[in-house]
């Protein structure tokens, strides 16, 4: 039995949820999102909440039954909360600016990186070292934000680069003499 498939997903007042088959759509004050899900699962729309229940008992059945419960989870909260990511920069020179819908990078180049920000996430910069990613899609916020951080990786040995906020990095000892 999933624990997490078998709580039912809440709505909360201002969302809205309609299904036509197997897909289900939420409306709610920051946009639309939809999902489709599997053939192994049965997805019922009571009053304020969706439940999720498995079509048989096989394996396959089981695991989308809790994945599909935290998808429909997410789509909830993205259509409400939205989902955010903070990065940071470190390092001497180093630093981020919007300029229209591109991020400028300063990482140690010798020239600027310019990162062209997708449609459906918004990337600001409060501070020229932090970067700050939202938006609907938690897998397209996760996703900006992981090719931000692919441009300069925070190394080991000084911590120089782009990280998350909050994220540990394991350093290692220079050379001796």
């Amino acid at each position: 039995m999933s624990r997490i498939g078998k709580k039912p997903v809440e709505l909360p007042s201002g969302v809205s949820a309609s299904l036509s088959g197997q897909t289900i759509e939420v409306k709610g004050p920051k946009g639309t999102r939809s999902f489709n899900a599997t053939d192994d699962v049965t997805i019922a729309i009571d009053g304020q909440s969706v439940t999720v229940t498995p079509r048989g008992t096989s394996k396959r059945a089981r695991q989308q039954w809790g994945m599909t419960r935290s998808m429909i989870e997410n789509l909830v909260t993205g259509v409400t909360t939205g989902f955010k990511k903070e990065l940071e920069i470190q390092g001497v020179g180093y630093r981020a600016a919007m300029q229209g819908n591109v991020l400028k990078l300063s990482l140690g180049y010798s020239h600027e990186v310019n990162f062209e920000v997708p449609a459906g996430v918004t990337v600001t910069a409060p501070k020229q070292t932090e970067i700050v990613v939202e938006g609907m899609d938690q897998q397209q916020v996760g996703q900006v934000a992981a090719n931000i951080r692919e441009w300069r990786r925070p190394e080991p040995y000084k911590g120089k680069g782009i990280r998350y906020k909050g994220e540990f990095i394991f350093r290692k000892e220079g050379k001796k003499k």
